[in-house]
């Protein structure tokens, strides 16, 4: 079996148990939260990501997220997850769904910032590597939201734009030419 033929059957298997659990009949912009989950993962492969970034954006959702409070999989049952997707890529799916937007984003530019885990109210620094996977998955869900909601792209692209802006020297060349081609507009 080669990496290929891995890959796909765990994105394979990921899919399977994200169809169990509704997200094929859950709705989200642009169809329903499986299709989203997917171009997440689509997009993140398009920028070259690592497989386990990949499988992060295909199950970014399953604790929840700030934005979006359906959760797939309830949070004493990590384990679970961790089995789906292995410890990295879960580790990756729970800083991005425990990020409190409201009290991480203002302070997030440049610099290595702060998180507030909106679960425990815990705050904590992630590591570089942590925080730049948490802002290409960010980029990646957001820009899919906004193509897929005009109302959405209107009321968040500025400030998303903004934000974006700000982290630019963490993210991907991949990322910032993205936001640079929808938000920059």
């Amino acid at each position: 079996m080669n990496d290929h033929d891995s890959l796909a059957s765990r994105r394979a298997r990921v899919e399977r148990f994200l169809r169990d659990r509704g997200a094929d009949t859950i709705d989200h912009p642009g169809g329903t939260l499986l299709a989203h989950l997917r171009r997440v993962a689509d997009t993140l492969a398009a920028w070259g990501h690592t497989p386990d970034l990949r499988l992060a954006g295909l199950a970014h959702a399953v604790y929840g997220t700030d934005g979006f409070d359906q959760s797939l999989v309830d949070l004493s049952d990590r384990a679970t997850v961790v089995d789906l997707v292995g410890p990295v890529s879960e580790s990756q799916i729970y800083l991005y769904a425990c990020c409190d937007r409201s009290a991480v984003y203002p302070r997030i530019d440049a610099s290595q910032p702060v998180f507030r885990d909106r679960f425990t109210g815990r705050e904590f620094e992630p590591t570089p590597t942590e925080f730049r996977a948490f802002l290409e998955l960010t980029v990646a869900n957001e820009l899919d939201v906004l193509a897929h909601n005009s109302e959405l792209a209107d009321r968040y692209g500025p400030p998303l734009l903004d934000l974006f802006t700000r982290v630019r020297p963490h993210l991907s060349p991949a990322a910032w030419s993205a936001c640079e081609s929808q938000l920059a507009t």
